[in-house]
C-alpha cells in the first residue's frame, strides 16, 4: 500500500511588490493610467485603436494579395485592322502540317482548300468548314486551320460570329497564341467547344508558371479552374463556361452575336453580346468602342497574381475545326455528355453527311489598338 502523504497545514505565500496593487489611499504612479486625467486616456486609447487598425491593413495588403483588383480605367482605342469581304482569308496563312494535338485531321492547305470550297468569302461573310462530301475518309478528314499574319501583344479584339460549328467528333476554336513559341508565348482561347457545343462556350488561359486566377474577378460565366500553368492538370488552363446560349445551336438561331476581347496588362476580359443585344460603340465603331460601358464581362482574368504582359506575346489570331483529338475524343465528352456513337475516329471517317452544319461563318474580325496603353 501506498502511504498516504501528509496533510498540508500551512502555505505562504510571497508577493512580488512590483506586481502588488497600490494601497487604498495610496498615491498613484505616474504611469498608472488610472491616475490620468480622462482626456489623457482618451487620447492612449485612440492610439492603441489605430495601431491596430494600421497592423491589420499591413497584414492584409503583405499577406493576402489575391484580394487585390486591377485598375480597369477606360482605355482610348483606335481600329487598326479589320478583317472581312472577299480579302478575307488574305489575311492569314493556312497550317497545313500534321494536327499537334493529334486529331483525326487532315488540315488543307490554301489551294485544297478553295480548291474544294472549305474556305470562301464573299462581300458579307466568310466561312471555314469541314469536308461533308468524302464517302470514307479512313486516314482523317479534311478540315481547315487559318492564322494570322500579324500578331499582337495587347489591343481590343471584336468577333461578329454569324455560325459556330458544331456535330460529333468536332472540336472548333477560335483563339489566340504563338504557335511556334507555345506555351511561353501564352494561349487565348475565345471560343472554344466540343462534339454537340450545347454546354456552352469555355474561355481559357494557357501560360507557363506563374498564372493563377484564385482572386477576385467579376464576371458572368462560371470558373472552371484556376491554375493557368499549361503543366497543371494536363494542360486544362484556367477557364470560365458560358450558358448554352454562348455556343452552338442556340447562338446560331439566336443569329450569332459578338465576341469582344481586352488584352491589357490589367488583365484579360471577354464579353459575349447576342446579336438583339451589341452595344451601339461596337456596331457604329465610331470613334471606338469603350469596353468601360458594356458591365460585366463573361469572362475576367485579371492581373492579381498573373503578369499579363510576360505571359501573352506575339499572338496570332487562329481559327480551327480539329476533329477528335486530345479532347473531343475523350469519353467524358464523346460519350456519356453528348451520346455520340462508336469511336470518335470511325464516326468521322465514315458519316460525311453529319459535318454539314460544322462550319464556321464570320461577319468580321476588328483589332484595336489603344493610344495610350495601361
Amino acid at each position: 500500500m501506498l502511504a498516504k502523504p501528509s496533510p498540508i497545514t500551512s502555505i505562504q505565500y510571497t508577493i512580488n511588490p512590483r506586481l502588488a496593487s497600490p494601497k487604498r489611499g495610496a498615491p498613484l504612479q505616474w504611469y498608472d493610467p488610472r491616475g490620468w486625467p480622462p482626456w489623457n486616456r482618451f487620447l492612449l486609447a485612440g492610439f492603441i485603436s489605430s495601431a491596430i487598425i494600421i497592423a491589420a491593413i499591413v497584414c492584409i495588403v503583405t499577406g493576402m494579395p489575391a484580394v487585390r483588383y486591377p485598375n480597369y480605367s477606360p482605355l482610348e482605342y483606335r481600329l487598326q485592322h479589320i478583317y472581312r469581304g472577299t480579302s478575307f482569308f488574305d489575311h492569314f496563312n493556312y497550317f497545313s502540317d500534321t494536327d499537334p494535338t493529334n486529331g483525326f485531321v487532315v488540315y488543307a492547305n490554301r489551294q485544297v482548300a478553295q480548291d474544294q470550297n472549305l474556305t470562301y468569302a464573299s462581300e458579307t461573310s466568310a466561312i471555314l468548314r469541314v469536308d461533308s462530301l468524302t464517302p470514307h475518309a479512313v486516314e482523317g478528314r479534311r478540315s481547315v486551320r487559318i492564322e494570322s499574319i500579324a500578331t499582337y501583344n495587347t489591343g481590343l479584339f471584336v468577333f461578329d460570329i454569324l455560325h459556330t460549328p458544331y456535330g460529333c467528333g468536332t472540336w472548333p476554336a477560335l483563339w489566340l497564341t504563338d504557335g511556334y513559341n507555345w506555351p511561353q508565348n501564352g494561349e487565348i482561347d475565345i471560343l472554344e467547344s466540343t462534339n454537340g457545343g450545347s454546354n456552352g462556350n469555355e474561355i481559357t488561359l494557357h501560360t507557363t508558371e506563374g498564372c493563377r486566377m484564385n482572386v477576385d474577378r467579376k464576371e458572368t460565366g462560371s470558373p472552371v479552374l484556376t491554375m493557368c500553368e499549361s503543366t497543371a492538370g494536363g494542360n486544362s488552363g484556367c477557364g470560365v463556361l458560358g450558358d448554352s446560349s454562348t455556343y452552338g445551336q442556340e447562338l446560331n438561331a439566336n443569329g450569332g452575336g459578338i465576341y469582344a476581347l481586352e488584352l491589357r496588362r490589367a488583365g484579360i476580359r471577354v464579353w459575349y453580346f447576342p446579336r438583339g443585344a451589341i452595344p451601339t460603340d461596337i456596331v457604329d465603331s465610331s470613334p471606338a468602342p469603350d469596353p468601360s460601358r458594356w458591365g460585366m464581362a463573361l469572362a475576367d482574368f485579371p492581373s492579381t497574381e498573373c503578369d499579363i504582359t510576360s505571359h501573352f506575346r506575339n499572338q496570332s489570331i487562329i481559327v480551327n475545326i480539329d476533329l477528335c483529338g486530345e479532347l473531343a475524343a475523350q469519353p467524358q465528352y464523346y460519350q456519356s455528355l453528348y451520346h455520340c456513337p462508336g469511336s470518335c475516329s470511325d464516326f468521322v471517317a465514315n458519316n460525311p453527311s453529319s459535318f454539314e452544319k460544322a462550319y464556321w461563318e464570320f461577319a468580321s474580325f476588328k483589332v484595336f489598338q489603344a493610344v495610350q496603353p495601361d
